[in-house]
């Protein structure tokens, strides 16, 4: 037997890569099997024809091979027929190799066609038949049509992805540039001295994952904004792209059926759909009350977050070549998001379920502007948010149906169980000074769910207003091996619950762990902020710094955020500041000292510059405000603390005057 093929090991393989022939009836079904291993939809690398083998199972129903064989004329024919026609009736052609392997009996062999993916997209004329393209699905070798074709041809370079393509008919006059600006203005790119102009170039791209606004016709010249461009700057998308529409609708039962349901037709762009569908979704994440105590609204209904994701996922990936409209559906216990088109190719729903499966888009310029705006996540962490937002707030966990025509995701309301109503009342308890008893009813809570995640946040509020630092201390270290498991918002309320008026090194270090626990990861802004201020308050001023700057440097956008540079600014301070107390201690060496004091002018020069820039770009008046009083309190830092040779000089120079 060769060394190049095992058949058995090829059994034990999923079958997607492997057909078997037993007696080669029909030679077509062989080269439209290889012309589908080449074009490899699945990007499985190719496959195998085995020809003279029967699959079957052993008597504990395990895959078994039967080495049937061919015979010597038998195998010279197949092969030759098959080869030729790969070369004339393939096209491109193909030329797969071909192997030959021993059975137990001399007189037979079996014949082996190992066929690699190519970077073309092949189409075979069976006899009597025209040329078709043909793809492996599963165990089987089928013809490509409709979504599987595009699919195909998209993978192979033979097709462009449609939100690449030139918008049919629509000019640069089609194209809202209010929107545009605005579109530029959220992502932070925006330029009041170039304004929008340099981005209607079919030359300029906003990102390399992006191709310009606009295309140029090869014959013509004249310039067709891209259907993306289209869908989120268009005067009048729906024109161009009739699918382009969202129909959230509002049923107070479990169904269909109510004669009174409420419905919004949204039309225009689709960042003008996405923002009024945050504004509707807002609403259902605040309307979950008790029927037993109408006066006492029970918790979020639904997480704003996986609401946003689902949304945005529906928007960003649905197939805009369909005429059907994206579905958000609201019922009483649930909330349905349909997004038309299939799953794409390359993710099953098995993965989707699960949150893990690869990063794929349909629309690759169309979600990179979503992930850029905050509409979505990106890189395939749209369904992992859901499915976590889901689960930290105690709701059950969202499905996903997928079939031909549309992906399905139901996100349940919130269960409204007792503890949740503990949780409510413990709130209470703690706005109305009772500690004591909010204490009492959050522990409960957690001594039954020591993960839930808004439990141990109030749990964190309730002993930070008791200023009991070490009961948030002594829970943290009986649940050590549980904390990397808790989003980034709750580590750093319990950080913050660690402070106290008298600062113990020990409470200290575990914030600080805390806070490096939470700073891991891809941070939303307001989260980047809120671990950067508890870092400075704990004095670790290097952690909040190199945590801004790697931010900044992952969102090129935030570079000119007045918040974000005027932390930066307090967290160089804040190092100045410790240069300047090794400068003042005597106990070290001079030169050390030195050093000390040219770090500590270098930290505040940096300083002044993040801060000046902040205020430049703020349009806050209490930012403002705060940043001019960070300006002042650097300028007495640096007047009051000269190196020493500096207020020697200064001292003959005002003696020497007198």
């Amino acid at each position: 037997m060769t060394a190049l093929i095992d058949l058995d090991e090829l059994a034990r393989r999923e079958n997607e890569q492997t057909e078997w022939k037993e007696n080669v009836a029909d030679i077509d079904d062989v080269v439209a099997t290889l012309t589908a291993f080449a074009n490899d939809l699945q990007n499985l690398g190719g496959g195998y024809v085995v020809c003279g083998v029967r699959e079957d199972k052993d008597k504990h129903g395990f895959p078994a091979l039967v080495r049937v064989g061919l015979t010597a004329n038998r195998l010279r024919e197949i092969e030759g027929t098959v080869l030729t026609r790969c070369r004339d009736l393939v096209s491109p052609p193909i030329t797969p190799l071909v192997e030959e392997l021993d059975t137990p009996d001399s007189q037979l062999r079996i014949l082996v066609f190992v066929q690699p993916a190519t970077g073309t997209a092949h189409t075979f004329r069976r006899r009597n038949d025209g040329a078709k393209h043909y793809v492996r699905v599963s165990r089987s070798t089928i013809e490509a049509r409709n979504g599987t074709l595009k699919d195909l041809l998209v993978r192979k370079g033979a097709l462009e992805p449609w939100d690449r393509r030139p918008c049919n008919g629509a000019t640069e006059s089609d194209l809202d540039l209010l929107a545009l600006r605005e579109a530029l203005q959220r992502m932070g790119i925006f330029s009041h001295e170039t304004g929008v102009e340099p981005y209607l170039s079919p030359d300029v791209q906003l990102s390399a994952f992006v191709p310009p606004l606009l295309a140029s016709e090869p014959l013509t010249g004249v310039l067709r904004p891209r259907n993306f461009a289209v869908l989120l700057f268009g005067r009048e998308t729906q024109r161009f792209i009739p699918g382009a529409v969202t129909y959230f609708s509002i049923y107070t039962g479990g169904d269909r059926s109510d004669p009174h349901a409420e419905r919004h037709d949204l039309a225009g762009n689709v960042l003008e759909q996405a923002l009024r569908l945050q504004e509707l979704l807002d609403i259902q994440s605040y309307t979950a009350f008790d029927k037993t105590d109408a006066a006492s609204p029970n918790v979020i209904k639904y997480p704003k977050r996986a609401l946003y994701e689902a949304m945005g996922n529906a928007l960003a990936h649905r197939d805009y070549e369909l005429p059907d409209p994206t579905r958000l559906t609201v019922f009483s216990d649930r909330i349905e998001v349909a997004s038309p088109g299939a799953l794409t190719t390359g993710i099953d729903i098995e993965t989707l379920r699960t949150g893990t499966a690869s990063p794929r888009w349909r629309n690759q310029s169309l979600a990179w502007f979503f992930s850029r705006m905050q509409l979505a996540q990106a890189e395939g962490q749209g369904i992992p948010t859901i499915l976590r937002s889901m689960r930290e707030e105690g709701c059950p966990p969202p499905t996903f149906e997928a079939d031909t025509i549309r992906v399905l995701c139901v996100l349940p309301a919130h269960p409204r169980h007792a503890a949740l109503r503990d949780l409510r009342s413990a709130e209470q308890a703690l706005a109305l000074g009772d500690l004591e008893t909010a204490r009492i009813q959050v522990e409960r809570v957690l001594a039954s769910d020591s993960l839930n995640f808004r439990a141990i946040q109030l749990f964190a509020e309730v002993q930070h207003a008791r200023r009991d630092p070490e009961a948030v201390s002594a829970w943290i270290r009986q649940h050590l091996d549980q904390i990397e498991s808790l989003p980034p918002q709750v580590l750093v309320q319990l950080a913050e619950a660690l402070e106290s008026d008298q600062a113990i090194d020990d409470h200290q270090q575990l914030a600080s762990k805390l806070l490096s626990s939470a700073a891991r990861g891809r941070l939303e802004e307001r989260e980047l902020r809120r671990i950067a201020v508890a870092m400075s308050r704990a004095h670790d001023y290097q952690s909040a710094l190199a945590l801004i700057e790697r931010n900044l440097l992952e969102h090129p956008e935030w570079q000119t955020n007045p918040s974000l540079r005027q932390l930066r600014g307090d967290a160089l301070i804040g190092l100045a500041k410790l240069c300047r107390t090794t400068a003042r201690n005597r106990d070290i060496a001079e030169a050390t000292r030195q050093r000390a004091w040219r770090e500590f002018h270098a930290y505040l020069d940096r300083a002044e510059h993040d801060l000046r820039d902040a205020i430049a770009h703020s349009v806050d008046q209490n930012l403002g405000d705060q940043i001019q009083r960070n300006l002042d309190y650097l300028e007495r830092l640096r007047r009051d603390n000269q190196p020493p040779q500096k207020r020697a000089s200064r001292s003959r120079r005002r003696g020497h005057r007198g």
